[in-house]
């Protein structure tokens, strides 16, 4: 399988999250997930720039930045200057998105947008030529450990349908109860990028939880 995972630094000790950075560092994660988070698009509040910044000096990893905030323009720039590679704003806080993605990329960053769990992947189709990756959130945003939506399968399967027709590159991003027992159903919905909090920085072994969902195959053959 040919897929990446992005562990979430919601999920980490924030008493220790050079540790737990230095960790992600060593292990065989391919980025890192900063949610960010503002209390007022989602009920809760998570870190800003200053935590962020101290966290960009303890790993290599490319940052992948999902702002689950209102009005994101007002702040990309300042993440691009905490350190982040990727920035992925949520098309509901967008009212002029095409305006936002071409705000991003002015900036250096690759440019994504996040769908809720209610919204269609069909409102993307005139913007998707111009993104470099498409979030689907598969629970609600806002907390972390929430349970997995199922139709989370039908709207991956229909964005990989579109982005094969306009933009076959994109970058198929699922964020939301993902472990490894529905990894590989995932993969084969069209997702190739993954992001997992709680079921790395909850299991017993984080490394390990991390090359398992990395290679499903090898835990499959074991």
């Amino acid at each position: 399988m040919n897929h990446l995972i992005a562990p979430s630094i919601l999920a980490a000790d924030f008493g220790n999250l050079q540790r737990d950075l230095e960790m992600l560092d060593k292990s065989d994660a391919d980025w890192v997930h900063v949610d960010i988070m503002d209390g007022m698009f989602v009920p809760n509040i998570s870190f800003g720039f200053p935590v962020m910044s101290a966290a960009r000096k303890y790993t290599s990893k490319p940052f992948d930045v999902h702002l689950m905030i209102v009005d994101p323009d007002r702040y990309l720039k300042a993440f691009k200057d905490a350190g982040a590679d990727r920035i992925t704003v949520h098309y509901e806080a967008c009212p002029h998105l095409h305006r936002t993605i071409q705000a991003i990329k002015e900036l250096g960053c690759k440019a994504g947008v996040a769908l809720n769990p209610h919204t269609p992947v069909m409102l993307l189709q005139d913007i998707i030529e111009d993104l470099d990756l498409v979030l689907i959130m598969s629970v609600n945003p806002g907390f972390g450990g929430q349970k997995f939506i199922d139709n989370t399968y039908k709207k991956l399967k229909d964005l990989k349908e579109m982005s094969m027709k306009k933009n076959p590159g994109l970058m198929i991003e699922v964020d939301g109860g993902v472990d490894q027992h529905n990894i590989t159903k995932l993969v084969d919905a069209g997702a190739n990028v993954f992001v997992a909090g709680s079921a790395v920085f909850s299991s017993a072994n984080p490394p390990a939880t991390i090359s398992n969902l990395k290679y499903p195959e090898k835990l499959l053959q074991s």
